[in-house]
């Protein structure tokens, strides 16, 4: 029987450096023929897991050449590198070092592989990523523009329409983008039917939580940063927190429950049922997330739209 491999790669704007645990590490250049080379030598071997970590986009080339050659590759959240090393005592920090980190974290935790975006889904994760942009400078502009000084004040403005010249191509190809999918249209059309819904939410799941409609509630509420987590120490008991996640699913999440708690009557009567209750307005609208969530999870795996008497149960 083979001994298992487990592969860490730290991935860089000029080079990868790769730590294969049992074994040694080396060092290829990120760029064509760099990946090239790596899935190579790593087929070779053929590892038992691949992890790197997300790094703004730096990762996808290399991450997308090893899924498509059949190797068992995960992106992780760094995060749980850094609270990894830090457990294990390795404070040190270099890239060689972060790779071994993410090849000894492979081994330990052993994070289930799941189907990496196809070019579709990371054309559409980047035109999202850009209207959030937008929108941060959108914001930024305006509040500039109150304070401006009367000479600037027409160059912050001539600034500010082209942003939202901007937003408005980006919102339509990201429009056309979904038509040009078949099965992103029928999805859309399942998630729209519900009260409360729009065309940002809907984006954002597809782009950066692609899941919806295949896992449990439970699973789909963690990768939103929606389930609670229990907080019990010394005296304090019962609480429960949500943390981690997806960020951008969640805020996007939160501003359609928020529409959905006056416009959605499922959800608008278990808010209203919460307060009334006694419960804090944060903690019930919270509650109305993951509930709107498990619903949206639920109808995309039968494919059903939106009916009231079939949303109760959720």
């Amino acid at each position: 029987m083979n001994a298992e491999v487990f592969v860490g790669m730290d991935v860089s704007q000029a080079c990868v450096d790769v730590a294969v645990h049992p074994g040694a590490a080396f060092q290829i250049p990120n760029d064509e023929c760099g990946i090239v080379q790596a899935v190579e030598r790593l087929q070779a071997l053929e590892p038992t897991l691949i992890v790197l970590e997300a790094t703004g986009g730096l990762e996808v080339p290399l991450t997308g050449a090893l899924a498509a050659a059949g190797l068992p590759v995960v992106v992780i959240n760094p995060r749980q590198a850094r609270d990894f090393a830090r457990a294990t005592g390795q404070l040190a920090k270099t890239d060689r070092l972060d790779a071994q980190i993410l090849a000894r974290f492979a081994e330990a935790i052993r994070p289930p592989v799941r189907p990496v975006p196809d070019e579709q889904t990371q054309v559409l994760a980047a035109l999202v990523a850009r209207r959030r942009q937008l929108i941060e400078m959108l914001t930024a502009e305006k509040n500039r523009l109150r304070l401006a000084a009367r000479p600037i004040q027409k160059r912050v403005q001539a600034h500010i329409i082209w942003l939202e010249k901007e937003l408005a191509s980006t919102n339509t190809a990201l429009t056309e983008t979904i038509r040009e999918s078949p099965v992103w249209r029928e999805k859309e059309e399942v998630l729209r039917s519900v009260p409360g819904v729009g065309p940002v939410l809907v984006t954002t799941f597809f782009a950066n939580l692609p899941e919806l409609g295949t896992l449990t509630r439970k699973e789909v509420a963690a990768l939103a940063g929606v389930a609670p987590f229990p907080r019990d120490s010394g005296t304090l008991k019962g609480r429960r927190t949500i943390w981690g996640g997806r960020a951008h699913v969640r805020a996007a999440l939160y501003m359609a429950t928020l529409v959905a708690t006056r416009r959605n009557p499922v959800i608008r009567t278990f808010y209203q049922r919460l307060c009334q209750a006694g419960k804090a307005k944060k903690l019930a609208l919270t509650a109305c997330m993951r509930k709107l969530l498990t619903i949206l999870n639920a109808m995309l795996k039968s494919g059903i739209p939106w009916r009231v008497a079939a949303s109760q149960p959720a």
